[in-house]
């Protein structure tokens, strides 16, 4: 049975506050872990009104402090707008309080504008030097060394698992060569998916962390009782991305009875390719999409993520996901290799 996790960028919704955001974040977290997901990530973003989740590593602890068992982390920091150490000690502390259960996803992107980027002290060629910084991070992490000088307290020696994030085969190629699982964002950049999972493949070498390849791929799920009610929910991440497309942000505005009255041809056109992957409708259309996106990728885990604007709705939306994943034993087992 295919593993399932939950990417979650604490989204605010329209009505509501980033605190309330931040305590949607952690019941929906109570929910997942009921119902056997295995992660639940969050993500680093900045001067984004509608996403609470900038200081990570804070809301990280946030919600492994009200769940028991649920693997949580970050998917991800965007190392170039830190230095490893900070890192290291930020993540080491999370491991230390919470064993066991903490995850590490890296990326190299700002997560931001170019203002904000400057704002955060962030160098023009940071993310040139991305590969030595995650070789940085999993040298604060191993044992210490003789004579090693600089040391992360909490952090040495703990081995907090890495990941690496991508949207590209950049993060694929870099994932394979340091034996390391991939997490591919094909809920925002579908594309190149299949091209970066081929690579990573193909050219994975084993490390002490991970023996064989893992590939995780992000994708949006917006599951309700009928296929109309989803898509209608399903209109709440299609505003968001067509102001993506504008240059504009807010926050996650409520669902509206028809998408086409809020973009223009040329904005569903290119939010549409962002979305391609998503798997909208009742829970038989998510279950076969489902099983389809698992047979064409052989995906190891799946992470969903759902810019619903109603909590409650949302919570329902992963309860229907599961079920999906569980029915999926009844699928011919050619359909899930």
């Amino acid at each position: 049975m295919i593993p399932l996790s939950v990417l979650d960028l604490a989204f605010v919704p329209e009505g509501a506050t980033p605190a309330d955001a931040l305590r949607n974040s952690l019941d929906l977290a109570r929910h997942a872990e009921a119902h056997g997901y295995r992660r639940f990530w969050l993500a680093e973003h900045h001067n984004m009104i509608g996403v609470a989740s900038a200081a990570t590593a804070v809301v990280i602890g946030h919600v492994a402090a009200g769940t028991r068992t649920i693997r949580v982390g970050a998917g991800g920091i965007m190392l170039p707008n830190h230095a490893p150490l900070v890192i290291a000690e930020q993540f080491g502390t999370l491991e230390s309080l919470f064993p066991g259960r903490i995850d590490l996803g890296l990326g190299r992107a700002p997560g931001t504008d170019p203002r904000t980027t400057r704002a955060l002290r962030r160098s023009a060629d940071a993310a040139d030097t991305f590969p030595q910084d995650v070789l940085e991070l999993q040298a604060l992490f191993g044992d210490p060394q003789p004579g090693q000088a600089v040391q992360a307290v909490p952090g040495t020696g703990l081995k907090v698992p890495l990941w690496i994030l991508g949207s590209s085969t950049y993060g694929a190629q870099l994932a394979a060569m340091l034996g390391l699982p991939y997490a591919f964002a094909s809920h925002f950049a579908p594309e190149q998916l299949l091209p970066a999972l081929r690579i990573y493949r193909e050219r994975f070498q084993p490390s002490a962390q991970l023996s064989r390849p893992h590939a995780m791929i992000g994708v949006n799920v917006v599951a309700a009782e009928t296929d109309a009610e989803a898509r209608r929910l399903f209109t709440s991440g299609q505003q968001q991305f067509t102001n993506l497309v504008r240059g504009t942000r807010g926050l996650l505005r409520p669902p509206i009875d028809d998408i086409e009255t809020y973009w223009a041809p040329h904005e569903k056109a290119q939010a549409s390719r962002m979305l391609a992957r998503a798997l909208v409708g009742s829970p038989e259309t998510v279950r076969q999409g489902l099983a389809d996106l698992i047979r064409e990728t052989g995906a190891d885990e799946i992470m969903a993520a759902a810019a619903i604007h109603d909590p409650a709705a949302r919570r329902r939306s992963y309860t229907i996901l599961a079920q999906a994943r569980d029915a999926l034993g009844a699928v011919p087992a050619a359909l899930v290799a």
